[in-house]
């Protein structure tokens, strides 16, 4: 369970000085563009000293920044008293950052990774501009990277999947399926209810539905099922066939045809793929800048003794090594292979 100085100390760490946690940053297919404007006060420049708490100054430009969100009570400026209050809030986020400093809390890997991200934001993308990638530039990678900009063909795959398994041979489990078939062909509008009741995989409780799925295929989906799908036309029913351990019933309900994108519809995106590249590249530079300033022991023999369970695998999206966010703030999720996005205007 978090503590109530973490929890505290996260909110203040995610929470800053603008009043909001970080939003997701730029990943490789991300934007609107970011935030360019940032209320970090470098400790060189904190104005005039209002107050030290353990040492720890607090500075008339960090007190201007909080007091610029309060509203003042006579809609005009703020009372000698809301200032003190203002002031007394910022003396107790000290004192609670020094408490839990105090005790171990900026070890905690989730802290560490807030101030990882506010350090790259801050000292490693906070100088990339949407001006400082040229026309020229954004069009000749589009036109490299044609295939990415895409939206592939799919079909909307329903199947029904009976399982081969030690209680239930492989004659049994062929004649329940083609028992299933039977009953689709007979009436279509009977296949999510049977898929319901009878289909053994995770779509079940979407009455079989598995989406639409491009030929490349799907995690957890048989290559021979998604195959025999695209050989299929909409509203076919397949006959029963065998793969991924079980047998088969697939019906095709629907299909999108292959889009191909303009530059101008694009164009957003390509600007997102581009700043990421940058992005990647700045981090790459920083942290071979860094690491000649600290010593690092490895312990091999030991690190070969660990186990370690296998986990789910992650998507890599705008997240540097061990999830550290590589995006800035203001820039969202990329549009998908969906179709649905359309253009990026």
């Amino acid at each position: 369970m978090r503590t109530p100085v973490l929890t505290t100390l996260l909110a203040i760490l995610l929470v800053g000085c603008n009043g909001q946690a970080p939003a997701e940053g730029p990943a490789v297919d991300e934007t609107p563009t970011p935030t360019e404007t940032t209320t970090d006060v470098p400790e060189e420049d904190i104005g005039e000293v209002l107050a030290t708490v353990n040492g720890i100054q607090i500075g008339s430009k960090e007190f201007q920044v909080a007091a610029a969100r309060r509203t003042p009570a006579d809609g005009d400026k703020l009372s000698l008293e809301e200032k003190q209050e203002i002031l007394d809030e910022l003396v107790v986020e000290k004192m609670l950052y020094l408490e839990a400093k105090a005790k171990g809390i900026d070890r905690d890997p989730k802290v560490q990774k807030v101030m990882i991200n506010t350090l790259l934001r801050r000292d490693v993308y906070s100088n990339v501009r949407n001006s400082d990638f040229t026309q020229e530039e954004l069009r000749a990678y589009f036109d490299a990277h044609r295939d990415e900009f895409v939206v592939p063909e799919k079909v909307q795959i329903k199947r029904i999947f009976i399982k081969v398994t030690d209680a239930r041979p492989a004659e049994d489990a062929r004649a329940l399926a083609t028992d299933l078939r039977g009953q689709v062909a007979a009436d279509i509008d009977s296949f999510k209810e049977l898929a319901t009741r009878h289909s053994e995989d995770p779509y079940r409780r979407r009455g079989g539905d598995l989406g639409f799925v491009s030929r490349e295929g799907k995690p957890g989906i048989d290559d021979a099922v998604v195959a025999k799908a695209f050989e299929m036309d909409v509203g076919q029913v397949s006959e029963v066939f065998e793969a991924g351990g079980g047998f088969n019933v697939v019906y095709v309900a629907n299909r999108r045809e292959r889009v191909e994108r303009t530059f101008e519809q694009m164009k957003g995106s390509v600007l997102r793929k581009v700043k990421n590249e940058k992005y990647k590249q700045l981090y790459e530079e920083y942290v071979d800048s860094v690491r000649g300033d600290y010593a690092v022991d490895l312990d091999a023999d030991t690190l070969a003794t660990v186990e370690v369970e296998a986990g789910r695998r992650m998507s890599i999206g705008g997240r540097g090594p061990r999830g550290i966010d590589i995006r800035r703030p203001g820039e969202s999720q990329p549009p998908g292979d969906g179709g649905r996005e359309g253009a990026d205007q």
